[in-house]
């Protein structure tokens, strides 16, 4: 099976909203994640590049389950280079590395726009793979269609 490159970004953590739970205390271990779970509005903004090229900015409405796993539930707005707009929502999986500020991603990425230049992304959703850096705040994904 074939997979196409469509583009990668790079995003930044630039504000939490908290329901209780302080994400820096459950992401470093100092407290640990209630049973019910936590709940975090994560606010990202950056970069992406490759067929689709511009700038991105979001909410991701995580969840932290009690086994410290993420579900992600990214929605957010693509304003690319050439002035269109692409809507922007993944679903998916964050997992984290022993001992590392690192947690690994895996997202199904769904792209909507009435764009004539950009009517390929309304074909199928892409699958994506990277990671997030919680001592940096930054967030790497590579997105690709098959």
């Amino acid at each position: 099976m074939s997979y196409e490159k469509i583009f990668e970004y790079d995003l930044d953590l630039t504000a939490v909203t908290d329901y209780g739970a302080n994400m820096e205390a459950l992401f470093t271990g100092r407290e640990s994640v209630p049973l019910q779970g936590a709940q975090f509005d994560v606010a990202l903004t950056g970069y992406i590049k490759g067929r689709v090229t511009g700038t991105m900015r979001g909410i991701d409405y995580l969840r932290v389950r009690a086994d410290g796993h993420r579900q992600l539930d990214l929605r957010g707005t693509i304003e690319t280079d050439d002035g269109n707009r692409i809507a922007f929502s993944a679903d998916g999986v964050g997992t984290p590395r022993d001992g590392e500020p690192i947690v690994d991603l895996a997202v199904k990425i769904n792209l909507l726009t009435g764009s004539v230049a950009y009517a390929w992304v309304n074909a199928r959703p892409a699958w994506g793979a990277g990671y997030a850096n919680l001592a940096t705040g930054k967030i790497h994904i590579d997105a690709y269609l098959h």
